[in-house]
């Protein structure tokens, strides 16, 4: 096998480039103005200046190019420039281009819902184009209390007056539930057209999502299996190591589903499980992903369970603290600081499979994943030591595409052993320097593609299926489930991926769901919970226990014992 050539970020980046936007995508004699609302926040200094500043070293960016801070605080390039530096992981050897970089910054401050502001704002503009044509890209890194305002008054006062194109970023949370989102949706869609909208879910920048369209529709040997009648169900998995941190007073406000489920998790899901699109034309895949939303009904409550994080005894630190020793919580708070529910794609390829959404924080690691495990061999010949095949596509850390598989032991045996096909990609493509999902993304909105952001029918769909689940949660406030910093989460949820068909059997796992067991916190025995239900409710736990059969596949499935 030939030896892989290193290629450098900007090498990598460039092929991307060239590959999507055919390199001449960027208009590099136009002016472009790229304005950060908000530019004195933790979002634009911890990301946005720093992929800037990637994009620009790299020379990624159309050569006439500003950037344009704006937020309330009175400020200058030097404050944005102490604030955002120490991210950008510059080297000795970069200072003459950091240099270059932060001359074609500049900072206006100014309120948000004031139209004087931004007339200064846009006099600020003109005077960097000079009259020229130029491009205009705003990036909403703000909160969605001031989406209404600021968007009214860039489309009245600065938009580009030139023949150049206008293009906004606006980030997640796109509303708390159908209705506030239909409702912002509705009013950014009266002030700009679809194309000039980026809704942005940084998971869709990441290497391996991007992968799964790729490693679906480009190898033959997936399509025939991909179905099913072959899978019996997918696991997509986020786990962070950390709590709120002290930031649980955000985090109160949305909790796990709205903050990880309703988007990542689902935006995933949608790659799974889409049909081949008719090109690789923004609206071609993202129509695929609609049709898969469509498919999709209300999430049912007896397919949630919710938890919440308790201080582990035996932890340091940060690991000592549950959810509510956080002094931005509100006291007593129900929030879900985990989630796990079960969805189905009701049409022909995916009737009966389960699709299985876990996320949580303060979780035994960090990881992202999308899991596939097939069905059991028939005629089994071989005395029930064979496992399921599984196909893992690792999102991070360490990206990864591993099949689980049986093999012969080796030697003068001959039974089956599980072993794995691995491809990592620290070790196949070593010195590969992957991009930054927010650069392919920004990357993305200078060419103009809108491949990897939300359209408007995909929020609403996404929003349909989990508002009456949100609202439910809302109203009842029902108790989540306690389980210790550092845990798998609650052993709640293995039961309800018991209950729908997953099994695991690999016994370094079952070790690991075994680890901690003695830290469950206790709970009261008049608080029954039980599996697949979103919450502690005792009042109403004998009519849930006749009501825990859901739908699944027709075969047979054996339990699980750990994920």
């Amino acid at each position: 096998m030939a030896e892989q050539v290193a290629l450098s970020r900007t090498q990598v980046c460039g092929i991307l480039r060239e590959e999507l936007y055919q390199g001449d995508a960027f208009h590099q004699a136009d002016t472009h103005i790229f304005i950060i609302m908000g530019a004195s926040g933790d979002l634009a200094k911890k990301k946005i200046y720093p992929t800037i500043w990637w994009l620009f070293r790299d020379g990624l960016l159309p050569e006439d190019t500003f950037i344009v801070g704006y937020a309330r605080s009175r400020l200058t390039v030097d404050d944005i420039r102490k604030q955002s530096e120490p991210f950008f992981k510059a080297t000795p050897e970069e200072r003459p281009k950091l240099e270059e970089f932060f001359a074609r910054n500049s900072y206006v401050a100014g309120q948000y819902d004031d139209p004087a502001s931004y007339k200064h704002l846009n006099s600020h503009m003109n005077a960097l184009h000079q009259g020229m044509q130029a491009n205009h890209l705003f990036y909403l890194a703000l909160p969605p209390t001031v989406y209404e305002a600021v968007t009214k008054n860039i489309q009245e006062t600065c938009m580009s007056q030139t023949s150049g194109w206008n293009r906004i970023i606006v980030e997640k949370p796109f509303g708390k539930d159908l209705q506030s989102s239909n409702q912002l949706s509705n009013h950014i869609s009266s002030l700009f057209r679809e194309d000039q909208i980026y809704r942005i879910d940084h998971y869709l920048g990441k290497e391996m999502v991007q992968n799964l369209m790729v490693l679906r529709f480009a190898n033959r040997i997936f399509g025939p299996i991909w179905n099913r009648d072959n899978i019996a169900c997918v696991i997509l998995t986020f786990k962070e190591p950390f709590g709120t941190e002290g930031r649980g007073g955000y985090f109160d406000e949305f909790g796990i589903i709205r903050d990880v489920m309703q988007n990542h998790l689902l935006q995933m899901l949608c790659l799974v499980a889409m049909e081949k699109p008719a090109s690789t034309d923004s609206d071609d895949v993202r129509d695929e992903k609609v049709k898969v939303l469509k498919c999709i009904s209300e999430v049912e409550t007896r397919n949630v369970v919710l938890g919440q994080y308790v201080g582990n005894p035996n932890g340091e630190g940060e690991a000592t603290n549950g959810y509510l020793d956080d002094p931005t919580v509100p006291r007593g708070s129900t929030t879900a600081t985990f989630a796990a529910a079960v969805l189905y794609v009701e049409n022909e390829r995916w009737d009966g499979v389960p699709f299985i959404l876990r996320c949580g924080k303060a979780l035994n690691e960090r990881k992202a994943e999308v899991r596939l495990q097939f069905r059991d061999v028939a005629g089994d010949i071989f005395h029930q030591q064979c496992k399921r095949n599984e196909l893992v596509i690792r999102v991070q850390p360490n990206e990864a595409v591993y099949t689980k598989m049986m093999t012969k032991k080796p030697g003068m045996f001959f039974n089956p052993e599980e072993s794995e096909l691995d491809l990592t990609y620290g070790n196949r493509y070593k010195n590969v320097k992957l991009p930054d999902a927010y650069e392919r993304l920004i990357l993305d909105v200078f060419c103009g593609s809108q491949m990897h952001f939300v359209r408007s029918d995909e929020l609403r769909e996404a929003w349909r299926i989990f508002t009456p689940l949100l609202h439910k949660i809302d109203q009842e406030k029902p108790q989540p489930i306690p389980y210790v910093y550092g845990s798998r989460g609650p052993t709640e949820a293995d039961e309800l991926m018991k209950r729908v068909g997953f099994q695991y059997e690999d016994s370094s796992r079952q070790e690991l769901g075994t680890m901690g067991k003695s830290l469950e916190p206790q709970r009261d025995n008049d608080q029954t919970t039980l599996p697949g239900v979103y919450g502690k409710t005792p009042q109403n736990s004998k009519k849930v226990v006749k009501d825990t059969h859901v739908r699944g596949p027709a075969h047979g499935h054996t339990s699980f014992s750990a994920t």
